[in-house]
C-alpha cells in the first residue's frame, strides 16, 4: 500500500497559555511544564470539521498523480464530526463529484488515522478498492470546556487528508508497512478515560494519569508490533511521530526506548492536541524534509482505549 500525497489544514488563530489563567486558574508555566503546550490552534467563526477537512483535501489534491474521480473509497476517520449523518466523507464526495465510491465515517478516537489506514489496507487486499482518500478533521475547541482544569486547555483544531493506493502510481509514492492496531477497551479506565458527550460536559479527560500511563505503554507496544511485522528494528527508523497528547508522554516514550529527544517530531507546542489528525499532521507538515530511504514510524493512542502504529518508507 502506498501514500500518493498528503495535505493538511491548520486554522490561523492561536490561543496562548495566558488565556487560561482567568478561565480555569492554571498559570502559563504550569500548563507548559505539564503538557508542553505553548498555544493551540482554534477554528475561526464559520470554520468547522467539514470546512477544515475540505481544505485539507484541497491542499493534498494539488499533487495527486491521478484524477480524484478515480478514488473508489472515501473514509472520514475522526471523532469531532460536524454531522454524523451527512458525514465529511459524503461532503467530500459531493464537492469533487466522485462517482461509484464506497463512502463512510468511522472512529477510534485519537488512533482513528491508523485504524483508517488499516481498514483501507483490508479493502485493498480484498480487491474491493484500489484508490482511497482518508480524512481526519478535529474541531476539538467546539466541544471543549475551557473552564475544566483537567483538560480544557489541551485541545487544538486541524485536519489532514491522505490519498492511498494499492499499487504504486506516481514517482513520489511512499510505501506503508507494518500496520498494527489494537482495541484496549478492557484496559485501565478504558471507555471512561476520555469521552465526548456534547449535551453533558463536552470533551473531557476525567483521569489524565490513567491516560498518561497507558499511552506511554501502548504506543511502545504497538510500535514494537509494527517493527516486527515489517522485519525492522528501532534503529532502522529515522524519526518517530507520536500522537500529540502531551509532550511528557513523548519524553517518556523516548526514555523507555532509550532514544534522544531529537528522534521525535512534534507540533504540540504550537497546536495542542489535534486528536486523530495529530500524528499524520506532523508527517504532512514535515514530509518534504525527508529523503529517499528514510523511514518514519507513527504510533498513537486513543481514548476508548486503542493504539496503533505504522511505518512510512520514503
Amino acid at each position: 500500500m502506498y501514500i500518493n500525497t498528503m495535505g493538511h489544514y491548520i486554522p490561523e488563530i492561536r490561543i496562548t497559555n495566558d488565556y487560561f489563567e482567568s478561565v480555569n486558574g492554571l498559570t502559563p508555566d504550569w500548563i507548559l511544564q505539564r503538557t508542553g503546550i505553548n498555544s493551540r490552534s482554534k477554528a475561526a467563526p464559520g470554520e468547522d470539521a467539514n470546512t477544515m477537512g475540505l481544505a485539507a483535501v484541497e491542499n493534498a489534491v494539488r499533487d495527486l498523480p491521478y484524477d480524484i474521480k478515480d478514488v473508489d473509497l472515501i473514509i472520514a476517520s475522526c471523532y469531532t464530526a460536524y454531522d454524523t449523518v451527512a458525514t465529511l466523507a459524503h461532503v467530500v464526495q459531493r464537492e469533487y463529484d466522485i462517482p461509484d465510491a464506497k463512502v463512510f465515517y468511522m472512529s477510534a478516537a485519537c488512533s482513528s488515522f491508523i485504524n483508517g489506514v488499516e481498514v483501507i489496507e483490508a479493502f485493498f487486499k480484498a480487491g474491493m478498492a484500489s484508490k482511497a482518500l482518508l480524512i481526519c478533521s478535529e474541531h476539538n475547541t467546539y466541544y471543549s470546556n475551557e473552564s475544566d482544569p483537567k483538560s480544557g486547555h489541551l485541545w487544538g483544531d486541524a485536519a489532514v487528508a491522505c490519498f492511498l493506493s494499492a499499487e504504486p502510481v506516481g514517482p513520489n509514492d511512499l510505501k506503508v508497512e507494518g500496520i498494527y492496531t489494537e482495541g484496549l477497551g478492557n484496559v485501565g479506565k478504558g471507555p471512561g478515560g476520555v469521552r465526548l458527550r456534547p449535551k453533558e460536559d463536552g470533551i473531557a479527560m476525567p483521569d489524565g494519569r490513567d491516560v498518561f500511563i497507558h499511552a506511554c505503554r501502548y504506543m511502545i507496544h504497538s510500535l514494537r508490533h509494527s517493527l516486527e511485522k515489517a522485519d525492522l528494528s528501532i534503529n532502522d527508523l529515522n524519526k518517530i511521530i507520536c500522537h500529540q497528547a502531551n509532550k511528557r508522554i513523548v519524553a517518556q516514550v523516548a526514555h523507555q526506548l532509550e532514544l534522544p529527544a531529537d528522534s521525535f517530531l512534534n507540533n504540540i507546542e504550537e497546536l495542542g492536541n489535534t486528536g486523530s489528525a495529530s500524528a499524520a499532521l506532523v508527517l504532512s507538515q514535515n514530509i518534504d524534509s525527508f529523503k529517499k530511504g528514510d523511514r518514519v514510524a507513527l504510533t498513537v493512542f486513543g481514548g476508548g482505549y486503542s493504539c496503533g502504529s505504522l511505518i512510512v518508507n520514503f
